[in-house]
């Protein structure tokens, strides 16, 4: 602020004297020419009658001594500051040699003082005249056949020559509004150094307005590169005049174009407020500024406009000093966060977050306002969510809270004990590579909050020291943290529906960058303890978990997956082992709803390098004492397998369900069905899906199970769920004949419950399979057959069922009996070629009224490639 006065004195002090030089100059010239036209004069007189004399001095004339001397008497009445302080040091640069030839013939040591300023005059010019004896008359009219114009615009500007800055800005401002429009688009940008230059030094206000319009205007939809070129000249120029200036010339263009139909142009007045901020006036950037942007962002459409808005909304935050505009602040994050496009909300994750976080924390309102807020809305969407949570929004906050926590950890950095004592000497260790998470912006780089990397290590260093030997007593940022922020984070993630994968997946990479940014030992040291105590694992307190339910809430999966996957050194595998394994056993022991432990193990599936892990804890399951938990092992294996190498498969995986399969209790062995359906759904091995195939055919096929209507209903749904995408083979030959087997079978069941259950499994298993292309052989052979059995049963048990079978059928018999005219031999869909257009939208309007899977009525749908 200091340097900004004195540069402004310095500008009005230069003016002062330009002004002075100026008129003295003028003084000089004007004796100068008084003298030079006396002998003008005179040797006119001695030399007219003699035509062959050797030299014909002229004068400058009239017309362009008035030229040189354009509004110099009203400059002198309105103060020559203006004009003077336009002329920058550059332009003094580069004019200084031609200034320099017209000073030497001066003879005066002043004017040699003054060679930065050209005179308005020059002294008469000598020209050799020819030793003819014509007469001026005739030398007159004989020049008067060359073609000359001076009676036009352009004619006027040409026979006029301008010897002074101050006049060439003058004839540039003439000139270049009629230049502009007849250059080529693509080449315009050539011009701005030229229109920027005039506009700076041009001493008139309102031809500088309209060069900065034409300015603005240059190119009818400027594309990044030519807006990147008139930034920068717009930067220049603010350099150079001064933020007074900025304000009253430049800002106005950006005013009047704010909703031009154009988003190119738009894009370029968004991106002119925060490249201009750091000239402007400070008033200037809270008000009118801000105000323009909060406008542009409410009500443009444009995706790249708001998301050039939000850059500079950014780097306004970075330079805005009033309190009292962190409110509407606050309010314009929330909106940017809540903007329905990705690449707007990527820009404020990028650039207006940490900006504004940067300024909240030097309000000290980080811990007491910013995050408690957006924890409070998180709060509310959780109690209001009771019956449909709005996973956007909680999303939207938690992604805030996230990109904060390297804000937080620099404000612990920055007011510990330790502090004054970090100071750059001696050797500092290198930071690890990942030691922290990778910053998703320049911004939310903690060593770039902190001013240097070097600074952050010596931080970094005591404070880890800090932690495992001195304690946190006295630390109030920190103890803020592990007092009240996470407290309170885990109340909240107690709250979420754990069977919501979007909820789970967010707070697990919420708390995984929360303990990776704070450090291994505060991650063992705060956070593991105040889980544990909540979570409690010992059998002792069996039946307090199956009442109060700790473990089948969200608490479970997050932190497993987002503390406990912090670190991969082997004591935090084994700990992480024997979480899941504890987890598993006492879920299973208490019968409680496995769903926090499926959430934990899909979760960890989606990133192979916990594979072996996972499967490790599964083998605990396999060889339990207690069948609960051998059947919990089972019914996990089906969640690991996408994703899984085939070779870990095979030599994992199958033995343990093969182990499983022979178990002696029955349930056991159920649960292990879903998983083989599963192998056979992502598998390609011929060898490993001939053993399951074998497995699963002892389980159809063997009369121990005759009578396993639990088994016999597990078999159907997975042949429903894996069926359309399956190996074509394994479907042909396995899975729709023994469903035609199944169907005939049901037909003579007595009890109506069973019946009815495999007839709307088999109904749901056929609406799958009917999207896939079956042979003409297996059509008559056992899918007809198979969709008359079920049939059968619908007539007694549910007659709108029966409306679609028999819809289906009757079309599948019409087509077969008509395949000549269908397509080539070989295979059919009955979806796409067996049904009638009118069939199918009867057959998809029953489909909808029914109350039957809607995940096994998604896949009817999807065509088996």
């Amino acid at each position: 602020l200091v340097v900004q006065k004195l540069e402004d004195e310095i500008n009005v002090l230069s003016s002062e004297k330009w002004s002075l030089m100026e008129k003295i100059q003028r003084l000089e010239s004007e004796i100068d020419f008084l003298k030079s036209e006396n002998f003008a004069v005179s040797t006119v007189c001695d030399v007219a009658p003699h035509p062959s004399s050797e030299q014909v001095p002229l004068s400058v004339s009239e017309d362009n001594a008035r030229y040189l001397d354009i509004k110099s008497s009203e400059n002198d009445s309105k103060g020559g500051n203006a004009g003077g302080a336009n002329l920058s040091a550059s332009a003094e640069g580069d004019s200084r040699t031609s200034k320099d030839d017209t000073l030497n013939s001066a003879p005066r040591k002043e004017r040699q003082k003054m060679s930065s300023y050209v005179p308005s005059t020059k002294a008469p010019v000598h020209f050799d005249k020819p030793n003819r004896k014509l007469s001026a008359a005739f030398h007159q009219a004989l020049l008067s056949f060359c073609r000359m114009s001076a009676d036009s615009r352009l004619g006027s500007e040409v026979s006029r020559i301008a010897d002074s800055e101050k006049s060439v800005m003058l004839m540039l401002g003439r000139c270049l509004p009629h230049i502009v429009p007849n250059v080529l688009l693509a080449k315009r940008e050539e011009l701005i150094p030229l229109i920027l230059c005039t506009a700076c030094l041009h001493p008139e206000p309102k031809e500088r307005d309209q060069l900065l319009h034409i300015l603005f205007n240059l190119i009818k939809r400027p594309d990044d590169e030519q807006r990147q070129m008139i930034l920068t000249g717009c930067v220049a120029f603010a350099r150079h005049v001064g933020p007074t200036r900025v304000e009253a010339e430049l800002l106005p263009q950006c005013w009047e174009q704010i909703s031009h139909k154009y988003p190119e142009r738009r894009l370029l007045v968004a991106e002119s407020c925060g490249a201009l901020a750091p000239y402007l006036p400070k008033e200037i950037r809270s008000s009118l500024v801000l105000s323009m942007l909060q406008q542009m962002l409410m009500e443009d459409k444009a995706d790249l406009v708001r998301e050039a808005v939000i850059k500079s909304l950014g780097i306004i935050m970075g330079y805005i000093d009033d309190p009292d505009k962190y409110q509407q602040g606050f309010e314009l994050l929330l909106s940017a966060l809540g903007d329905p496009s990705e690449r707007v909300v990527s820009a404020t994750h990028q650039v207006f977050l940490p900006a504004y976080a940067a300024w909240t924390t030097e309000l000290g309102n980080l811990q007491f306002h910013l995050i408690p807020t957006l924890l409070n809305k998180i709060e509310k969407l959780l109690r209001e969510g009771e019956h449909g949570l709005d996973e956007h929004k909680l999303h939207m906050y938690l992604s805030a809270l996230q990109s904060l926590i390297p804000s937080l950890f620099a404000l612990v950095l920055q007011n510990a004990p330790f502090t004054s004592k970090a100071k750059l000497q001696g050797e500092v260790p290198q930071i690890e590579v990942t030691r922290f998470p990778r910053a998703v912006s320049p911004l939310q780089d903690v060593a770039t909050i902190i001013g240097s990397r070097e600074q952050l290590a010596a931080l970094l260093q005591l404070y880890d020291h800090q932690l495992e030997h001195e304690g946190t007593t006295g630390w109030e940022t920190l103890l803020w943290v592990v007092n009240q922020l996470l407290p309170r984070l885990i109340e909240i993630v107690g709250k979420i529906n754990v069977a919501s994968t979007a909820c789970v997946h967010e707070f697990s990479r919420f708390f995984w960058r929360l303990c990776r940014t704070f450090g291994k030992i505060f991650t063992n040291t705060k956070v593991k303890p105040q889980f544990q105590e909540i979570l409690r694992l010992s059998e002792e307190n069996i039946d307090s978990i199956a009442g109060n339910g700790v473990l089948t809430k969200a608490t479970v999966p997050i932190y497993a997956t987002g503390v406990l996957t912090c670190y991969i050194q082997e004591e935090d595998r084994k700990l992480l082992v024997g979480f899941l394994e504890d987890v598993m056993t006492m879920l299973s022991l208490s019968h409680a709803p496995l769903d926090s432990l499926k959430a934990s193990f899909v979760e960890l599936g989606a990133n192979p390098a916990y594979h072996e892990l996972l499967l490790t804890v599964l083998w605990y399951g396999v060889v339990h004492t207690s069948a609960l938990v051998r059947c919990t092992a089972a019914r996990m294996f089906e969640l690991t397998l996408r994703g899984m190498s085939e070779a870990l498969v095979d030599k994992r995986v199958a033995p343990a369900l093969v182990t499983l399969s022979s178990d002696p209790e029955f349930s056991v062995r159920i649960a292990t069905i879903p998983a083989f359906g599963t192998i056979m759904e992502t598998v390609t091995q011929r060898e490993l899906l001939e053993r399951v195939k074998m497995q699963l055919a002892s389980f159809l096929e063997d009369p121990q199970y005759q009578d396993q209507h639990s088994l016999h209903t597990e078999i159907i749904k997975t042949f429903g769920r894996v069926g359309p995408n399956a190996e074509p083979r394994f479907r042909d030959e396995f899975v729709i004949p023994h469903l035609h087997k199944l169907a005939l079978v049901n037909n003579q069941q007595s009890v109506d419950s069973k019946r009815l259950d495999i007839a709307t499994h088999l109904f749901e298993a056929y609406s799958a399979l009917s999207c896939c292309f079956i042979s003409e052989d297996l059509m008559v052979s056992h899918f007809l057959p198979g969709l008359k059995c079920l049939r059968t049963d619908m007539e007694h048990l549910s007659p709108e069922h029966e409306v679609i079978l028999s819809s289906m059928i009757k079309e599948c018999e019409q087509k077969v009996e008509n395949k000549t005219v269908q397509e080539p031999q070989g295979s059919m869909s009955i979806a796409a070629s067996l049904v009638s257009e009118d069939t199918k939208t009867k057959f998809l309007n029953k489909m909808g009224q029914l109350t039957t899977s809607g995940a096994m009525l998604a896949n009817v749908f999807q065509r088996k490639k």
